[in-house]
C-alpha cells in the first residue's frame, strides 16, 4: 500500500425557476474530485429549450463566467487572499518601524 489518501467527496445542487411570462430556467451542479459540471437549461415561452454544459476541471483557477441569465461566477480567491495577507504584513511592518523610530501617528 502506498499510503496515499484519495478524496471521494461529491456535492450537488439543483435549482429551478420560472417567471410570469412562462420562461423556465434550471441549473444542476455536481462537484467531485475530478472537477465540477454545471448544466443549465432555459426555455422561453413557446420556444425550444436551450441547454449548456460547462465542465471545470479540478484545480482550474481561471474564473468561469456563468450564462447570461445566471450573473454568477466561480473564481479562485487564493491569490487575492495571499495578496491581502502580504499587504497587511507590510502595513504592520511599517507601523512597527515607525514606532521603533519614535514616530506616532
Amino acid at each position: 500500500m502506498s499510503g496515499t489518501t484519495y478524496s471521494t467527496f461529491q456535492s450537488s445542487s439543483y435549482s429551478s425557476s420560472s417567471d410570469s411570462s412562462g420562461n423556465q430556467y434550471t441549473e444542476a451542479t455536481v462537484s467531485n474530485p475530478s472537477g465540477t459540471t454545471v448544466h443549465r437549461t432555459s426555455q422561453e415561452a413557446g420556444q425550444p429549450a436551450v441547454s449548456e454544459t460547462t465542465r471545470i476541471p479540478a484545480g482550474d483557477t481561471a474564473a468561469v463566467q456563468g450564462g447570461a441569465d445566471s450573473g454568477r461566477r466561480i473564481e479562485d480567491v487564493t491569490d487575492a487572499d495571499r495578496q491581502y495577507e502580504e499587504n497587511m504584513e507590510d502595513e504592520y511592518a511599517k507601523r512597527e518601524e515607525d514606532e521603533s523610530e519614535g514616530y506616532v501617528k
